[in-house]
């Protein structure tokens, strides 16, 4: 089975990584961008930038009409109640952070923030600090040999002193989805207030926010086959009314005076500053362009991909898999052999793999690992490039061992 995508030629970046003899296997780092994003974001860039919100100048107004837009599109895509409900900031990162400072003043020493054991270091350590400012204790979700959390062991964790629940989605380093809506269950039974780390989970499927239940869903743009420099922060309305605002400036002010000022709600309150105008314009192109896809089709051909790459591991001497891995990517190791050296070879023959602990340094700790391999794919991968990367496994294993 060739496993040709239909999709490869709708992104240059990939193309062009064709001619140079790459082949480009780190999409859960950041994904190639599609043509209609690259137009979208040179069109607003070579026809006049101008600043959103306050100028009442044609460019204004028309850079405003197409940053609001984009608004209404992660609304349509996130199936979100109301677009009061879209925060854009600068990444999953920076959401994350916003909510640990946003949240701060609702905790009290002694209580409970829970965290999985897998947690990418965006959903763990903006809450460890929270944890240290405020005497907190941080409690982590133990996982099952598969890669997911331990659902039996999380309703003994998740009690009376929990006061918010923060998990991923789907994991970055074991290619699972995550019971997410279990655990929101349970969180919820004990008045916890609850975040869903989506910036692997929302690049594969579309997400209904309102069924998941969750208080906060973040994710990123540059996953999402869009712009960098760009998240989504969606919050549901009372969620959002108890956050403080954690970042002053421009655009957030409802009204200044040298002693005392009054800020703006969401979305806008916190949004300070100048917007990454360009990035969020192109992000609704990029929504426009994948909503135009058969999700079908995109859902079987990242399907075959995966069990393609999950079979061709299986094979191969010493090949140890990290979890049991669903969609999207798998982390292994050799036996033997280090996985730096082995990426080093790897990279010396044209395959753009990611290696190390990725960014999940206490999950590799645990499972007693420096770091392992990660290949993940992308809507625009296709057979060949698994050939590619198996072929250049297999050389690079007959030099290290």
């Amino acid at each position: 089975m060739s496993l040709t995508s239909p999709w490869r030629a709708d992104f240059p970046g990939i193309l062009a990584l064709d001619s140079e003899g790459q082949t480009y296997l780190d999409s859960a780092a950041t994904a190639q961008k599609p043509q209609a994003m690259l137009d979208s974001l040179f069109g607003y860039l070579s026809s006049g930038a101008a600043n959103v919100h306050r100028a009442q100048h044609l460019p204004g107004e028309r850079a405003t009409r197409a940053f609001e837009a984009t608004r209404d599109k992660a609304v349509a895509w996130l199936n979100a109640a109301s677009r009061e409900e879209i925060v854009f900031t600068r990444g999953t990162t920076e959401s994350l952070n916003l909510l640990a400072f946003g949240l701060e003043h609702l905790f009290q020493p002694g209580e409970q923030i829970v965290v999985s054991a897998l947690e990418h270091h965006a959903n763990l350590l903006p809450w460890q600090q929270l944890a240290l400012r405020r005497g907190l204790e941080l409690v982590v979700l133990p996982l099952n040999a598969s890669g997911s959390v331990d659902l039996q062991q999380a309703a003994t964790l998740i009690g009376p002193r929990t006061r918010l629940l923060a998990v991923s989605q789907l994991s970055n380093v074991l290619g699972r989805w995550q019971p997410v809506l279990e655990l929101i269950t349970l969180a919820r039974a004990q008045g916890a207030l609850t975040v869903v780390d989506g910036a692997q989970g929302a690049v594969h499927g579309r997400h209904d926010i309102q069924a998941l239940g969750c208080d906060f869903y973040v994710c990123s743009s540059h996953k999402l086959y869009g712009p960098d420099g760009v998240g989504l922060l969606h919050g549901r309305r009372e969620a959002l009314e108890q956050l403080r605002h954690w970042q002053f400036g421009g655009e957030m002010v409802l009204q200044a005076d040298y002693q005392e000022s009054r800020f703006r709600p969401a979305p806008l309150g916190f949004e300070a500053g100048t917007p990454p105008i360009s990035g969020v314009i192109a992000l609704g192109a990029t929504l426009d362009y994948l909503s135009s896809l058969d999700a079908a089709a995109v859902a079987g051909h990242e399907a075959a991909l995966h069990a393609k790459l999950l079979a061709g591991l299986a094979v191969r001497d010493g090949v140890r898999l990290l979890g049991e891995p669903q969609l999207a990517l798998a982390c292994f190791t050799v036996n033997g052999v280090h996985s730096a050296d082995l990426a080093h070879l790897l990279t010396d023959q044209g395959i753009a793999v990611r290696t190390g602990h990725h960014c999940a340094m206490p999950l590799l700790k645990q499972l007693g690992l420096p770091g392992a391999i990660r290949v993940s794919l992308g809507l625009y991968n296709d057979g060949a490039d698994l050939e590619r990367f198996f072929a250049a496994l297999d050389k690079a294993l007959e030099l290290l061992r």
